[in-house]
């Protein structure tokens, strides 16, 4: 039985370019599996601890799109990515198309799941629950649809329902990356470029949309680490 390691190194990046933000992850990704991969070839009492990372950061205007997205959910040309100083990327995480920008929440949780839970499924819940209670620190009630990827409002009767944090994660080893991206102050227009996450006929939201106010981003951070220190018992 390997030692379950519980604590997160919790590093905040500010506002970073989406393709240094993704080879950070892959180089942290790798330095973990490497240890998993050494410590098969030691006894037990050998094993090194895996360490686990938490990085929020904001990211310039992009598109991403994951390996089961359809490339013509993006409703712009070269040409029109250029005008919107947006830059565009395939990656290798779950899930369609979506879009990061200034003023929303990205987080990426490097965990190795073996120190706290085998489970996909829990975990994407996991992340889901610490946006929902975050909203609800605002007043704001967000859950769950049925067959539906992230936390949404009007989630119950479903009148006018509308995303307010997408998700899409990769997992190897059970080592994940990629993760959230909750909208905070973010500019919603630029969700009109696209499908959003493949979906066409719900709308997207924010945090201040909403409350309609600019939120505080160090604040939301503050409430979105409390609340997933809660749900996956670690500490940083």
């Amino acid at each position: 039985m390997m030692i379950q390691n519980k604590w997160v190194n919790f590093q905040k990046l500010g506002l970073i370019a989406y393709q240094e933000a993704w080879d950070y992850q892959e180089k942290l990704h790798a330095e973990i599996v490497t240890i998993k991969l050494q410590n098969k070839q030691l006894s037990e009492e050998a094993w090194q601890p895996t360490p686990n990372y938490l990085l929020f950061c904001q990211h310039p205007h992009v598109y991403t799109l994951g390996k089961s997205g359809k490339p013509e959910h993006l409703l712009l040309d070269e040409q029109g990515l250029a005008q919107h100083q947006a830059q565009y990327y395939k990656i290798n995480r779950g899930g369609d198309i979506t879009y990061h920008g200034p003023g929303q929440l990205v987080g990426y949780p490097i965990f190795d799941l073996e120190n706290f839970f085998t489970d996909i499924h829990r975990y994407m819940r996991c992340m889901e629950e610490a946006v929902i209670r975050t909203c609800a620190d605002y007043g704001i009630a967000a859950g769950r649809i049925d067959g539906l990827t992230g936390v949404w409002l009007d989630h119950i009767e479903q009148k006018n329902p509308r995303k307010i944090c997408a998700m899409g994660v990769k997992a190897s080893r059970w080592v994940t990356m990629h993760g959230f991206a909750f909208n905070v102050n973010t500019d919603l227009t630029y969700f009109g470029h696209i499908v959003p996450c493949g979906i066409d006929d719900k709308a997207v939201t924010s945090l201040a949309l909403e409350l309609q106010r600019p939120l505080a981003m160090d604040e939301v951070e503050s409430l979105m680490l409390k609340h997933l220190q809660e749900i996956f018992d670690f500490q940083s």
